[in-house]
């Protein structure tokens, strides 16, 4: 087996550049999946998606769709019926560009800029299905087959939530079956530094409004005696964390975990500092970073509260007034144990308590999950640490994620627990979401030869 890898990491090595117009092209099709933007270009992103797979040496491959729901891409090759079978997932949808003003190059348009692609889609998550394809390829135009069996799943609306996910895998389940699932969609640490995720942040969110008046009024000519809910509403949210950044809720913490010692030895042998982490974060000069811990120890393994959006006039609108209405957007981010329905509870009772004089309020809370945690002790991981090592050329870390990402829970699940090996190519300069979004293209490389590892590696650590 050793010597097949060499060879398909002969073929990566020598066709490279072929792979990287594949991502060029996919790059080229605005497939915003958003309510608003045209599903007719995430149909024909999904067309292209599905056109790459067949080109790369899928003997299989479908469009399967979902009622109300973006297109689906599913590709087999199956070697041995016998042989182990992996399921790799990607996504082809993207987020809106943003202000394309702020773009230095369209973002429809991809462009090399000192050793990155930019463009919206490069690193989240189209990269992704490239890194499947051509390390697929590359095992079959290198050493002739694959090592193991291959499924593929390309979902066409994780960027607005998968909502129909459960759908998915309940019309198709019977095409799932695998012995582990790798999903190309998560950020390393750093640039070079190779990471497998192996937690994930829940979420729940609430919509809040406050009101006091039928209409809004003159602020001169009322002000004083009638109660303002944009300044009450102010008060309640700047209520709900404390001075040091923590969330100011009673029993919040009470079902967060200490860390492991593993963990903790983890944190400590990150290679980016709290400067570092400010660097790449953007953080305006004199702006402190939060908390007695080391940032990432904050953001993976500790709930957080964001005010999302408000709104309570706008600045083009802006009067003297007191306005009648005022409304927030806020998640609380969730670590492993912490159960979403008690945490919605708890931030609703302590909005509902705290509203003062007598305001109105209105409250909608959203749970999207519970946070996730793998256990590491399945071979599988150490087949993907031996192969990222062998792709990047350095030892790769396990990491937790402030992010969430409510599939994968629902998707190991209904494989009946198998491992789930969450490896990508985003760094924190990738800015995926925002303006500019970019790949790191030495990454790309590295990934693939990793994913082309991973498939030599897998094929003997899943034997039955």
């Amino acid at each position: 087996m050793p010597h097949k890898t060499a060879r398909a990491l002969d073929h990566y090595q020598v066709h490279a550049p072929e792979y990287l117009e594949d991502l060029k092209t996919l790059v080229r099709i605005p497939s915003v999946s958003f309510d608003g933007f045209p599903p007719e270009t995430v149909r024909q992103s999904a067309e292209a998606t599905a056109e790459l797979l067949r080109r790369r040496g899928f003997p299989v491959v479908e469009i399967l769709e979902v009622k109300g729901a973006h297109p689906y891409v599913f590709a087999e090759y199956v070697v041995d019926p016998k042989a182990p079978t992996v399921l790799l997932y990607a996504h082809h949808d993207v987020q809106p560009a943003g202000d394309e003003s702020l773009w230095v190059t369209p973002p429809f348009e991809p462009a090399e800029r000192d050793g990155r692609l930019y463009g919206r889609g490069t690193a989240d998550d189209k990269a992704g299905i490239v890194v499947h394809a051509a390390a697929a390829a590359s095992w079959l135009r290198g050493p002739g087959t694959l090592p193991l069996n291959l499924k593929v799943v390309i979902e066409g609306e994780e960027e607005v939530g998968s909502a129909h996910l459960p759908q998915f895998i309940e019309r198709y389940r019977s095409r799932l079956d695998a012995d582990a699932l790798v999903i190309t969609d998560t950020s390393n640490v750093d640039a070079g530094v190779p990471c497998v995720t192996i937690a994930l942040r829940g979420i729940v969110t609430a919509e809040v409004e406050f009101r006091a008046l039928d209409q809004s009024v003159h602020s001169g000519m009322w002000g004083g005696p009638i109660p303002d809910p944009t300044v009450a509403l102010c008060q309640v949210l700047g209520s709900l964390v404390d001075p040091a950044g923590r969330i100011a809720i009673p029993g919040i913490y009470d079902q967060v975990r200490p860390l492991s010692a593993a963990e903790r030895r983890a944190i400590e042998l990150l290679p980016v500092s709290p400067d570092e982490f400010r660097r790449q974060a953007g953080l305006r000069p004199g702006v402190a970073l939060l908390g007695d811990v080391h940032p990432l120890e904050s953001n993976w393994w500790q709930p957080t509260l964001a005010v999302n959006a408000f709104q309570a006039s706008s600045r083009k609108e802006a009067r003297n007034v007191i306005n009648d209405v005022a409304w927030a957007r806020l998640g609380i981010r969730l670590v492993p144990d912490m159960d979403p329905a008690d945490v919605g509870r708890r931030l609703e009772e302590a909005i509902r308590t705290r509203a003062p004089w007598g305001v109105e309020v209105k409250i909608k809370v959203e749970s999207h999950g519970a946070a996730w945690k793998t256990d590491v002790g399945h071979p599988a991981f150490a087949a993907a640490f031996r192969a990222l090592e062998r792709g990047f050329g350095r030892e790769p870390l396990a990491i937790g994620c402030g992010g969430s990402i409510g599939f994968v829970e629902p998707f190991v699940k209904a494989l009946g627990g198998v491992p789930a090996l969450m490896v990508g190519v985003e760094d924190p300069r990738s800015a995926a979401h925002s303006e500019n979004e970019s790949l790191n293209l030495s990454d790309f490389h590295a990934a693939v030869r990793s994913a082309i590892a991973l498939y030599g590696e897998l094929a003997t650590a899943l034997k039955k």
